[in-house]
């Protein structure tokens, strides 16, 4: 039995994703045993991004300024902008260090079954900011879901009158991927963007 505090706890860490009530009790039981270099420094770093947490007004980046470090990084290509569904999807591009230029989050995706309608994105924004000039490529990188190339599609309606390069991410194969353990949608969408052998 523990302390209703400690319950509190267990069953906080439990809601976040990837952590169920055991993962949950293992991290509270760690944090109770590292309470000097483990626990105290958490809690200072949750209060202080609680107090600095800020919404990126440029691409809608979550961050602990505004613009966000992305956003005000010199080095980055100002004439590439890629297109992204969440913040999680800009952090997962970025973390590659593949892609040079900068981000737009829409903030979700179509979806008719959920009720997600264009104006509820970061859609008008988005043309607002291609319209304003100084972007030559804009790279649609939607998950490989019904809802995330339904508003690829969306996209490349809206955007196809302004002057910019419209670019989508390709979808296939992953290295190393065994074609008996994929998935038929996974196959027909390799088999549709198949390349000559050179």
């Amino acid at each position: 039995m523990s302390s209703p505090e400690l319950d509190a706890l267990t069953q906080a860490l439990a809601r976040l994703p990837g952590l169920g009530p055991r993962s949950a009790r293992r991290a509270v039981l760690h944090l109770i045993k590292k309470r000097e270099t483990a626990l105290r420094p958490l809690l200072a770093a949750l209060a202080t991004v609680a107090d600095r947490l800020s919404v990126c007004s440029t691409c809608g980046n979550v961050d602990t300024r505004d613009p966000c470090g992305v956003c005000s990084d010199p080095r980055r290509d100002a004439k590439l902008l890629c297109v992204v569904e969440e913040v999680s999807d800009l952090w997962a591009l970025d973390r590659s260090r593949l892609f040079p230029g900068r981000f737009h989050v829409l903030g979700g995706r179509l979806s008719a079954l959920e009720g997600v309608r264009p104006e509820d994105l970061a859609i008008d924004s988005l043309v607002a900011r291609i319209s304003a000039g100084g972007i030559d490529e804009v790279v649609l990188a939607m998950n490989a879901t019904l809802e995330g190339q339904t508003t690829a599609h969306y996209l490349a309606d809206r955007l196809e009158r302004l002057p910019v390069r419209l670019t989508q991410l390709a979808h296939g194969l992953p290295v190393g991927g065994e074609l008996d353990y994929l998935d038929e949608g996974t196959l027909a969408q390799a088999l549709r963007a198949r390349r000559p052998v050179s």
